[in-house]
């Protein structure tokens, strides 16, 4: 049974930092893309970056490209998300999504396992 959960939501200035963790358990997940997606209040769950678990391939929404940074820790089966320069219109649930296959995407439907979620609020 894979198991992701998330960690490290909070509620943060306009400005600052936040770095959200992804532990994964049940597979060996070197062979896995690993996502981070975000949804907020009345809009739908939209693509923020992905990684091969490997970290070879990363790939990101424009929206955060140059203050987000997503990478994986293959000893710890954990993906991370270091948020910076943090915006009002980043808050939102934050979710860890996992592939079956090494190939990073920025469909949701192509994600085969989610964590629960992790709130962020960013505030003005």
């Amino acid at each position: 049974q894979v198991q992701l959960v998330e960690s490290g939501g909070g509620l943060v200035q306009a400005g600052g930092s936040l770095r959200l963790s992804c532990a994964a358990s049940g597979r060996t997940f070197s062979t896995f893309a690993m996502g981070w997606f975000r949804q907020a209040p009345g809009k739908e769950r939209e693509f923020v970056a992905a990684i091969t678990f490997n970290g070879r391939t990363t790939n990101y929404a424009d929206s955060v490209r140059g203050r987000f940074t997503i990478s994986g820790d293959n000893a710890k089966d954990t993906v991370y998300l270091q948020m910076n320069s943090l915006k009002p219109e980043d808050t939102a649930v934050y979710y860890c999504a996992a592939r079956r296959t090494a190939v990073p995407s920025s469909n949701r439907y192509n994600y085969n396992y989610w964590g629960q979620g992790t709130q962020v609020t960013v505030s003005s």
